[in-house]
């Protein structure tokens, strides 16, 4: 066993306690070693078991505990080390040491679905939690964020309302990883504040292609401090290196039964083949003068600051070059905390954010057991803690002494405090208050649908279409009739073609003003609304939007299936293969079985996958090469389906000259868009590189009128 080191910066490897098992000697958790692991302790070969047998109780002691109450929220998780090296000289505005320019960090990240149980889909639509654990030289500070950059409600004491509306139904404990039900919707169409939230939930931002490929948002303003003391306002964003990206809804729902780890296994992939993935974190800063300039609040959690008002500043790069070693020990034991802040950085007085300082550090104190979670590994900062904390459950670190109090003599005095000796702690910014008690909430937090429109109208056609297919699926599944007509209703205030499409799709003609009873809730807490909005700053946001901007396009670690069967030209997988290897991105052959793949030159290659073990779904573009096998391909009813379905979710298709026949025997047409390449009539490999670049072709959906 190792005792914990000071990190690896290089690779963010973390010395903690790690045990290797190989050819070493079994024991108990005592390390006492054990002569037979198979049998109970009896009196005689068919006689009783003797509570005597300690080394049965041992083992079934730890495995009577081995589960630990999974999270109510974000239970489904996926982690991953890696490093933070930051690259803008940010002291004019922080004094966090990990911050500043040059400085490498270790960190772990966990990625999540929020709604849904431990056991549930990779795949549903729903927000993800994008939460990074930096181990800093001034202790772990935790960056606990989402995918989506706003919440649904403003105010914490509303957290445990909108949580119990998503999870399933008490009555019957369904549905599982959805929003789609009655109580959701319930409580969301009675909250005019959950507006904006609704509109990125229904948005393809909630089902995204990968970890890999989504934005991260600390969704809270928080603030930075500097040596001097002075405040400025931050966002915290983290933009993909290889862009952000969404499967199409009909596929979420296949590759949820393919393959329900699609997230996870993209991820572990990913680090495992050295395509680490990447993020630039960047910031939006505000300065502490101008906290009350825009037409919004920025202590609003309901609220964005448009990119248009305040660049993005990137500011360092995270780098995930590590899986964990083991899942239950790293990712399911970590503990994040919105509390746990460095100096440098400090809250803001956003209410949601404040409410979140308590509940996760008493949810962790809960879930892992009591008050010593921090000594887990995971956990762990790579500074060594002191203070006159020596008991509670799970202790680890073995304190020396008599003393367990603060102030002492007979410690020394020890540990001291910084400011005794002239020394700098963590010191909460002097910001002036002189309010009342109140329960209640700023005028300035009553426009709710200003920016869900802004958001709306800054997408792209085809996203426009995918919002709209998202609330008619969503609210259909509603049985209350008066529920949906309330959300028509909040759906009217931000963009009647909106509320128009989704009414007609629902059989309901959207009313001109929000119900009575969302009303009388609304006035809670602004009793005079709805006030009039103040003039937005913008009316568009590209930064909206999804769609590659030009020249942002990679194909980076994107899978490509080459579609094959024996007879097929090698010579034509190579020309494509080499091409795409290139530009980052993975052949994988499918043929009609797995094993040897004979090719028409002669030799083989053996092939891992075939039609009948995965799914189009699970690849990002398809090519047809030629050869012999073209014949073979004609009357294979799997491959008819993989190309039929991955034209069908607007995916990139390429044919080779000798396999272009194969498109006759689908519903693809010869006058094809630019997502379909055909070798006798475009450069192959160009082309369809810059076709995948885009991603998907949108546009090919409007064709159908069916959106995917």
């Amino acid at each position: 066993m190792k005792k914990q080191n000071k990190p690896n910066v290089k690779t963010g490897q973390m010395d903690s306690y790690v045990v290797n098992n190989l050819d070493k000697r079994m024991t108990t958790n005592d390390s006492v070693p054990i002569h037979d692991n198979n049998n109970t302790l009896k009196a005689g070969e068919r006689g009783p078991s003797l509570l005597e047998d300690f080394i049965y109780q041992d083992k079934l002691a730890h495995f009577d505990r081995e589960r630990i109450p999974e999270r109510v929220v974000h239970a489904r998780g996926s982690g991953a080390h890696g490093v933070f090296e930051a690259t803008a000289d940010m002291s004019k505005y922080t004094k966090a040491k990990f911050l500043q320019k040059g400085t490498v960090t270790p960190l772990f990240i966990r990625f999540s679905t929020v709604a849904g149980f431990k056991g549930s889909t990779d795949l549903a639509r729903d927000v993800r939690g994008f939460s990074v654990k930096f181990y800093t030289e001034e202790g772990n500070y935790d960056l606990v964020g989402n995918n989506i950059p706003v919440f649904f409600i403003q105010d914490a004491m509303q957290f445990p309302d909108v949580v119990h509306a998503v999870k399933p139904e008490p009555d019957k404990e369904i549905p599982q990883a959805a929003s789609a039900h009655d109580t959701f919707w319930d409580f969301i169409s009675l909250m005019p504040e959950s507006a904006h939230m609704s509109l990125w939930i229904m948005s393809d931002r909630a089902i995204p292609r990968s970890f890999r490929m989504m934005e991260g948002f600390g969704v809270h303003t928080f603030k930075f401090i500097n040596a001097q003391g002075k405040a400025t306002f931050v966002k915290f964003h983290w933009k993909p290196r290889l862009g952000m990206h969404s499967v199409a809804w009909q596929e979420a729902q296949k590759i949820s039964g393919y393959d329900s780890d699609f997230h996870r296994r993209d991820l572990w992939e990913a680090i495992e083949s050295g395509n680490f993935p990447q993020w630039d974190l960047g910031v939006q800063l505000i300065p502490e003068e101008d906290e009350m300039k825009y037409s919004f609040d920025i202590l609003d959690p309901t609220k964005i600051i448009p990119e248009e008002l305040v660049p993005v500043q990137v500011i360092g790069t995270m780098t995930l070059n590590r899986n964990p070693t083991n899942f239950f020990a790293e990712t399911e034991q970590v503990a994040f905390d919105p509390g746990r802040l460095v100096p440098g950085i400090d809250f803001s007085n956003d209410p949601l954010l404040q409410g979140r300082v308590f509940s996760y550090a008493d949810t962790q104190n809960y879930r892992l057991g009591g008050p010593n979670f921090h000594e887990i590994p995971i956990n762990r900062s790579v500074v060594q803690k002191h203070n006159n904390q020596k008991d509670g459950f799970s202790r680890m670190d073995i304190l020396e002494g008599n003393v367990s109090y603060f102030p002492n003599s007979l410690g020394n005095g020890c540990p001291y405090h910084a400011m005794l000796r002239g020394e700098k702690g963590f010191e909460s910014h002097g910001e002036k208050i002189d309010a009342k008690k109140i329960r209640g909430r700023s005028a300035s937090f009553a426009d709710h649908f200003t920016q869900a429109r802004l958001f709306f109208r800054s997408q792209s056609e085809p996203e426009q279409e995918h919002i709209i297919s998202a609330f008619s699926f969503e609210l259909s599944k509603v049985n209350a009739v008066a529920v949906r007509m309330r959300e028509l209703a909040i759906l009217n205030q931000i963009d009647k073609t909106l509320a128009a499409r989704v009414g007609k799709n629902l059989g309901l003609t959207p009313a001109k003003e929000l119900d009575p009873l969302t009303l009388q809730f609304a006035r809670q807490n602004h009793p005079k609304y709805p006030l009039k909005p103040n003039k937005p700053e913008v009316e568009q946001s590209p930064a909206l939007s999804m769609r590659p901007k030009p020249g942002e396009g990679t194909i980076a670690s994107r899978k490509v299936a080459f579609l094959v069967a024996d007879g097929v030209s090698l010579k034509s997988v190579d020309k494509l293969r080499k091409a795409l290897q290139k530009e980052g991105a993975e052949a994988v052959l499918i043929s009609t079985r797995v094993g040897p793949l004979q090719y028409k030159e002669g030799g083989s290659e053996e092939v891992q996958h075939s039609y009948l073990t995965v799914a189009s779904v699970c690849y990002d573009a398809f090519y047809t090469p030629e050869g012999d096998s073209v014949q073979t391909l004609k009357s294979e009813p799997d491959y008819i389906q993989f190309i039929n379905e991955g034209y069908r979710h607007c995916k990139v298709l390429a044919f080779a000259k000798g396999a272009e026949s194969l498109m006759a025997v689908s519903f693809i047409p010869d006058q094809a868009d630019k997502g379909v390449i055909q070798e006798s009539k475009q450069a192959l490999a160009a082309d369809f590189i810059a076709a995948m670049k885009l991603h998907r072709i949108w546009e090919r959906e409007m064709d159908r009128k069916v959106p995917v």
